[in-house]
């Protein structure tokens, strides 16, 4: 059914960019070590730029390290380079196939700026969802001009589709409250 094909596809598309915000998030350095900061983090690997996780594990090391054990010793310097490269704010130091990453504790203006940032981030995946969400409509107004719709359809679908997104947005603003506590922890 068109309805069906409609709103199944939008739910698929707003599951994925919900998902692709969530990693984004975690992406965003706290005061609590998490392995994900350095996840997109692209080192120089025999003249390749690849993903730190495919030349190395990354763990926790409580209080405040992220440990990168590093699978070839060719990549040591690279991966190093890169984390000194980033704007993560963090230092390096390798003790042989071991790199320890030391998060020094935010400052309040650094905190403010995460906390910015994570608004901003969650406002641009507002807008993908209002996109997706117009997109949506746009499909029941041509599934309604070809007769696949008739009136009653094409309004009970566009309130799901709004339902949808009122939940997406609602998504969102957990995330961003859960992330912005855990920033000022």
């Amino acid at each position: 059914m068109m309805e069906n094909t409609i709103l199944d596809d939008f739910k698929n598309k707003k599951g994925s960019t919900l998902e692709t915000f969530r990693k984004e998030l975690q992406g965003i350095r706290t005061n609590r070590p998490n392995p994900a900061i350095l996840e997109g983090l692209k080192v120089n690997y025999y003249g390749q730029f690849v993903p730190l996780k495919q030349v190395g594990a990354t763990s926790v090391e409580l209080p405040r390290n992220i440990i990168v054990q590093v699978w070839d010793k060719e990549a040591v310097s690279g991966v190093l380079k890169a984390i000194e490269a980033s704007d993560l704010g963090v230092s390096a130091s390798a003790d042989g196939m071991i790199i320890r990453v030391s998060l020094p504790e935010l400052s309040e203006e650094r905190r403010e700026d995460l906390v910015r940032h994570v608004r901003k981030v969650a406002e641009n995946y507002r807008i993908q969802v209002r996109h997706l969400r117009d997109e949506a409509n746009k499909a029941i107004q041509r599934a309604e001009a070809e007769g696949g719709l008739d009136e009653d359809g094409k309004f009970r679908l566009k309130g799901k589709v709004q339902e949808e997104t009122d939940k997406a947005n609602e998504d969102i603003e957990k995330f961003v409250e859960a992330k912005i506590k855990e920033i000022k922890s």
